[in-house]
């Protein structure tokens, strides 16, 4: 193998080399730096935060810069498994962080005043991530997997959404607009468990993957995610009402239902395996602390949320990294 030249990246090298191996440690990276950073250097302060609340960067920056990445990462890597595809390598994969860059700079210091340059090119970034998504789907002809791209677009109206509430000032809907983009995100959460939790649990049971002995059941593959969509959906149209506090109860007990699918025995305490039942616990207590709290239980619903976001998510990327062999 030859030498790069001086000046070039070499796009060889080994994180380069799908989409995981790039965005993964990208997103652990943001998620451990930018808080330990707002809250010991800048005391939560940020210098140039002036309408937007410093509370509402912070959940932007969770979803859609960390766990933004986090979700690069997967279906970068997974939609081209799925579909028996070349994945984007090398400077596609550059290109892709180089979008999602300037927003995350952006959201460190709050600056207020380039809301708009923000937002173009986190929607660059969701974007040329919709590309990688639906170019192996279109080579396939295939619609399999396909609500992941709508799930993408919607993503990314709502980011579009949240920058214009930030420019005129209306942080209130603003709120509700994070909070139904933390809903997106728990939809992928359950779409990707009801597909990946397939293959973890047959390689626990069989690492020669000669045979499948793990067959889920067809009702809880996607009964989660429709719970969790008609959340969102309630929580935007009637926030004030007690609807989207018994949906998120609903949404709490398809996930818990979900659980019967780890009763595999020892295989059940591998690390991935673990991992995975545990993320799809914390989104059941999440969503149920939620819903208390909109029936007027003493739980604050920041504690769902912060379920939801950091448990939840961030098992189930634990659990996908773990799992993963290294690409040959």
């Amino acid at each position: 193998m030859t030498e790069p030249s001086p000046g070039r990246v070499d796009v060889t090298h080994p994180l380069l080399a799908e989409a995981l191996k790039l965005f993964f440690p990208v997103a652990a990276a943001h998620a451990v730096l930018l808080p330990l950073i707002w809250v010991t250097l800048l005391a939560f302060d940020l210098p140039f935060a002036r309408q937007v609340p410093p509370g509402q960067w912070h959940a932007h920056e969770m979803i859609f810069g960390t766990y933004g990445a986090a979700l690069a990462g997967f279906l970068g890597s997974a939609m081209p498994e799925w579909t028996d595809t070349k994945p984007q390598r090398g400077r596609a994969l550059l290109l892709l962080l180089t979008f999602w860059l300037p927003g995350r700079l952006i959201g460190f210091v709050g600056a207020d005043v380039l809301i708009l340059p923000a937002a173009l090119t986190d929607l660059a970034f969701l974007s040329l991530l919709l590309v990688f998504v639906t170019r192996p789907l279109i080579e396939r002809r295939s619609a399999r997997h396909g609500s992941f791209a709508l799930w993408i677009i919607l993503f990314a109206l709502i980011e579009l959404a949240i920058r214009v509430a930030w420019f005129l000032g209306e942080t209130a809907w603003s709120a509700r607009l994070l909070q139904a983009a933390l809903a997106v995100f728990l939809v992928f959460l359950s779409l990707a468990i009801a597909r990946i939790n397939v293959v973890v649990v047959n390689h626990a049971l069989d690492p020669t993957g000669e045979t499948t002995p793990y067959r889920p059941h067809p009702g809880r593959q996607n009964l989660s995610a429709g719970l969790v969509g008609l959340q969102l959906v309630a929580a935007l149209v009637a926030p004030d009402s007690a609807v989207p506090a018994w949906l998120a109860l609903a949404a709490a007990a398809a996930f818990f239902d979900r659980l019967a699918e780890w009763f595999i025995g020892r295989a059940v305490l591998r690390a991935e395996v673990l991992a995975l039942a545990a993320a799809n616990a914390s989104g059941g207590v999440g969503f149920l602390v939620i819903g208390l709290a909109g029936l007027g239980a003493p739980v604050a619903p920041t504690t769902g949320i912060h379920l939801l976001s950091i448990d939840a998510l961030g098992l189930a990327v634990i659990a996908v990294f773990v799992h993963r062999r290294p690409a040959p």
